[in-house]
C-alpha cells in the first residue's frame, strides 16, 4: 500500500496546530448550530419530498456522496504524491458504484456529525464516510447492506505496559485511571464506555490524529480507533504500535434519505457485484485494510439484514423520555460551561485591566510588548490558542480551556478597559497628584474605580458572549454544553430535542447576565431618579 510521508512527531503537532486556523470557522459555528438545529430538521423534512435520487442520479449521471476528507485516510484524502487528486478506499468504492449506475461520483465535503442533515435537506444522495450502523441512524435513513466489517485497534506507545483492552481493565498501577483517547461520537467511544469497570477515563476528540498525538505526549495512556485508521496512520506515527487483537465487530454502512428506496436496492445490488467480483477485496487490500472479518460480507443474508435494522429502528427511544433519560449528561455539561466561564472570566478581567493600566501609564518598556500581545491575541483564533496550550505546551484539558478563554478574553477586556480609563479627565488624576498620592495609589483609589464603574454593562456581555465560546473548549477534549448536544443527537437522533432544551439551557445561563447588564445600564443613566423624585429632590 501506498501511505503519505511519514513526519516525524514534532512536524505532526506543528501542522495539527496550524491545521486549528483552518477549522476554525467550522468549529465556532458548532454553538450556533445548536439554536439552527430546530429550523433545519424542519426544513430538512421538506426540502427533499417531491425528489427521487436515484431518477436524478440516472438523468444527470452524478452520485453526489457526503464525506468529511479532514478525517483523513485511508477513507478520503488529497493523494500526497498529487494534492489535486482525492484518493481513498471509500473514494474508490463510491466510483465503482457510480460506474454501475452509469454515472460519476462526486465527493460533497461536510463536517462529519452534519452529514446526515446534510444528507437529509437533499443536499447530497448518500453519506459514506465511515458511518456505523446504529439505531439512531437508521431511525431517520435509510442504510444500504454493509460494505466494511470494522473492529476496533489499540494503539500505545513503543514500551508500553498495556498489551490489550483487557490490560486496560485492570487497575491502573499506582491508582488513578487509564486515559484513553476516542473518535467522540463513534462506536469506539461506546465500546470504551461499556467495556471497562470504572478503570478507564475516556477523552474525545474531533480527529483520529489528535488522540494519537496525545499518546505521543503521554497525555493519554492509550487511543481506541476503527482498524482501519488505526493501520493507516500508524507508520505516520512510528513511536505508536498496534496492540492486542481487534475488539468489537461492526458495520460501515451508505444512508440515504428514508424514502429513497430504489437508490438503497440499487447500491445493495452494486456493493453485492463488487463483493462477487473480487473488486471490493482488490480494493481493501490496496489501502492495507482487507481482514478475515471482511469474509463474512459474502454471506450476509439480506432479509435478515433488513429485519435487524427494522428492529433496531423500532427499539429506539423518542420524545422527551430521551431528553430524560440522558439529563443528567446535559446538566453536567451544562456545570462544565460554568465552571469554565466562571472561572476563565475574573482572569481575562484582572490580565486586561493591568494591561489597559500598563498601556497608559506604563513606560515604553511595558507598552510596547503589552501591545503586541493584545494584537496577537486579538488576531489569532481561539481554537488555535487553544491548540497551542493543549498539544504544544501539554497542558491538561481543563488547565488549557480556563487559560484559552481568559488569554483570548483578556485581550479584549485590556481595550473595553483602556476606553474606561481614557473616559476619566485628566484633572482626576492631577488633582490625587496634587493632594500627594503616588501614581499607583492614585490609580487604585480614584481612577481605576471610576471606570470600573462604566464598563460594566460592556464587561457582562463580553461575559455572556463567553459562555458561547466555550464551546470551542470541545476540541481539546471538554465535553461542555454544545459538545454535548453533538454526542446525544448523533448517538440517540433526538436532534430536535436535545436542540431545544440546550437552547433552554444556554438562555437560562445568559438571562440572569443579560438582566445584569441591563440594570447595571439604567444605574449608569441615572435609573435611581424615580426614588429622588419621591424624597421630593428636584427632576
Amino acid at each position: 500500500m501506498e501511505q503519505p510521508p511519514s513526519e516525524s512527531s514534532d512536524s505532526v503537532l506543528v501542522a495539527r496546530v496550524l491545521g486549528g486556523a483552518r477549522v476554525c470557522s467550522k468549529l465556532r459555528l458548532r454553538c450556533v448550530g445548536v439554536w439552527l438545529a430546530l429550523l433545519a430538521a424542519t426544513v430538512a423534512a421538506n426540502s427533499a419530498q417531491g425528489r427521487d435520487a436515484f431518477d436524478e442520479v440516472v438523468r444527470s449521471g452524478r452520485l453526489t456522496y457526503g464525506s468529511d476528507m479532514e478525517g483523513g485516510g485511508p477513507f478520503a484524502y488529497l493523494d500526497p504524491d498529487d494534492p489535486g487528486r482525492l484518493v481513498g478506499f471509500e473514494v474508490e468504492l463510491m466510483d465503482a458504484l457510480a460506474d454501475r449506475l452509469g454515472a460519476e461520483a462526486e465527493l460533497a465535503q461536510g463536517q462529519w456529525d452534519q452529514l446526515l442533515n446534510v444528507l437529509s435537506a437533499g443536499n447530497v444522495d448518500t453519506v459514506v464516510n465511515g458511518y456505523e450502523l446504529t439505531p439512531a441512524r437508521v431511525r431517520g435513513h435509510r442504510a444500504t447492506r454493509p460494505y466494511y466489517l470494522f473492529q476496533l485497534q489499540v494503539m500505545v506507545r513503543k514500551g508500553s505496559s498495556i498489551r490489550s483492552w483487557d490490560d486496560l481493565r485492570q487497575p491502573k498501577p499506582g491508582g488513578g485511571r487509564w486515559r484513553v483517547g476516542v473518535l467522540g461520537g463513534s462506536s469506539a467511544e461506546r465500546f470504551a464506555e461499556e467495556e471497562h469497570d470504572g478503570t478507564v477515563e475516556i477523552r474525545a476528540y474531533t480527529g483520529a490524529t489528535d488522540a494519537m498525538i496525545q499518546v505521543l505526549s503521554g497525555q493519554l495512556d492509550a487511543t481506541l480507533q476503527d482498524l482501519p485508521a488505526a493501520r493507516f496512520y500508524q507508520p505516520q506515527f512510528p513511536e505508536l504500535e498496534n496492540v492486542g487483537p481487534p475488539e468489537g465487530l461492526g458495520y460501515y454502512v451508505i444512508y440515504v434519505r428514508k424514502d429513497e428506496d430504489r437508490l438503497a436496492e440499487a447500491l445493495d445490488r452494486g456493493i453485492a457485484g463488487l463483493i462477487e467480483d473480487g473488486t471490493l477485496e482488490r480494493i481493501y487490500r490496496k489501502y492495507d485494510i482487507w481482514t478475515d472479518a471482511q469474509e463474512r460480507l459474502a454471506g450476509l443474508d439480506a432479509e435478515a439484514l433488513a429485519a435487524e435494522i427494522a428492529g433496531l429502528s423500532r427499539e429506539s427511544e423518542r420524545g422527551w423520555r430521551l431528553v430524560w433519560k440522558y439529563r443528567d449528561h446535559l446538566l453536567r455539561a451544562a456545570g462544565t460551561t460554568v465552571f469554565l466561564s466562571v472561572v476563565s472570566m475574573p482572569i481575562a478581567i484582572l490580565v486586561g485591566l493591568v494591561l489597559a493600566i500598563g498601556r497608559l501609564y506604563g513606560p515604553a518598556v511595558v507598552r510596547v510588548p503589552f501591545t503586541m500581545y493584545v494584537e496577537l491575541i486579538r488576531g489569532t483564533p481561539l481554537m488555535l490558542q487553544l491548540f497551542v496550550l493543549f498539544y504544544l505546551a501539554n497542558l491538561p484539558p481543563y488547565v488549557a480551556g480556563i487559560l484559552g478563554l481568559a488569554i483570548n478574553y483578556s485581550a479584549y477586556e485590556a481595550e473595553i478597559y483602556r476606553a474606561g480609563l481614557q473616559a476619566i479627565p485628566g484633572g482626576q488624576m492631577e488633582a490625587a497628584l496634587a493632594l500627594g498620592m503616588p501614581r499607583w495609589m492614585a490609580l487604585r483609589r480614584v481612577v481605576v474605580p471610576q471606570a470600573v464603574r462604566i464598563v460594566i454593562p460592556p464587561v457582562t456581555n463580553d461575559f455572556i458572549a463567553l459562555f458561547k465560546d466555550s464551546s470551542v473548549c470541545s476540541v481539546i477534549t471538554i465535553i461542555e454544553l454544545s459538545k454535548q448536544y453533538q454526542i446525544l443527537a448523533n448517538s440517540t437522533g433526538g436532534v430536535l430535542e436535545f436542540a431545544f432544551v440546550c437552547a433552554l439551557l444556554y438562555l437560562a445561563m445568559s438571562l440572569p447576565l443579560s438582566w445584569l447588564s441591563r440594570w447595571s445600564e439604567q444605574r449608569l443613566r441615572g435609573g435611581d431618579t424615580s426614588r429622588a423624585t419621591k424624597r421630593g429632590a428636584p427632576e
